[in-house]
């Protein structure tokens, strides 16, 4: 089972519902989800078992974040990421240290109206010369910290841009098209074990795959419910937050996006991400994250 964010076809309002397997879709009486995760999981769940009427007509989705919530990311979670980061990096030791300490690297990647979905494109900055997708999986909480499901994020980043110098982060992470996230969250109560899950990622260009790879949540250096309980250590998330979870894989020095190149992730149990690359902030005007007044509509935002 899902939550999904949808436009309502009878008012145009933004809403969430719980879409089932084979894609039904089911009205919440609640607003939107960012008054769903303000909830405590029990209550989340008590909302979700009294499922309402089926949603008739034609649904446009929408990302699953919108008012107050924000989407964080972790680094350097897998051995490969740290790998990547070494290598690409002039202050190579910092990655290491980070790896094996007990404080995890999180930081800021997105708020809710700049996030992308399925579909949609994604960005990368006209003043980077090594851009790369980081397939993620995503950690949705409540705002008490409880976990309450999981989506997929691809955490675009700009490697040269980070590896000139680690104070640069924000710069490589943080920019118009640079958070996509799968349009639905994953119950985790309908996933027996998140800890071993497969995950590919692929980019396809001209219609050939120019880069291929795959992991497996069993080898993250750390667990999702200790890089969650790091996130709410030091601030308040009363909208809840998504948290996404680093990356197994990371391109080879020598790939770099180019505009028009397809990414694709894929997580076992959770879906599939599909996103075309675009070049520069003029690709993401402020009217994209409009969505016909959907995304900014919601109740305490």
């Amino acid at each position: 089972m899902y939550l999904s964010r949808y436009v309502d076809p009878a008012s145009g309002a933004p809403r969430v519902g719980l879409e089932s397997e084979d894609g039904t879709l089911r009205r919440l009486d609640i607003p939107d989800l960012p008054d769903l995760l303000a909830l405590s999981r029990d209550e989340i769940h008590a909302v979700i078992t009294e499922a309402g009427d089926v949603v008739e007509g034609r649904i446009a989705w929408l990302p699953p974040v919108a008012g107050r919530t924000e989407v964080w990311a972790a680094g350097v979670t897998y051995l490969r990421s740290r790998e990547a980061r070494v290598e690409e990096s002039e202050v190579k030791d910092v990655y290491t240290k980070v790896y094996d300490a007990e404080r995890p690297e999180l930081f800021f990647k997105s708020p809710a109206w700049r996030v992308v979905t399925d579909g949609e494109p994604i960005g990368i900055r006209a003043d980077s010369e090594l851009n790369v997708p980081e397939p993620e999986i995503a950690v949705v909480a409540d705002a008490f910290g409880e976990i309450i499901g999981f989506t997929i994020c691809n955490d675009v980043s700009s490697r040269n841009i980070e590896g000139e110098n680690p104070l640069y982060l924000p710069q490589a992470k943080v920019y118009a098209g640079a958070c996509a996230l799968h349009r639905r969250i994953r119950l985790a109560a309908s996933l027996a074990d998140p800890h071993a899950l497969g995950v590919t990622g692929s980019i396809v260009r001209e219609g050939q795959t120019i880069w291929e790879a795959s992991t497996s949540t069993e080898r993250m250096h750390r667990r999702f419910d200790d890089l969650l309980q790091w996130a709410f250590r030091g601030d308040h998330h009363p909208s809840g937050m998504v948290l996404s979870t680093g990356t197994g894989i990371v391109p080879e020095l020598d790939v770099t996006l180019r505009e028009g190149d397809v990414v694709t992730i894929a997580v076992e149990r959770i879906g599939t991400l599909t996103n075309t690359v675009v070049v520069g902030k003029d690709a993401f005007p402020p009217a994209f994250f409009e969505r016909s007044g959907a995304q900014a509509g919601v109740a305490g935002s």
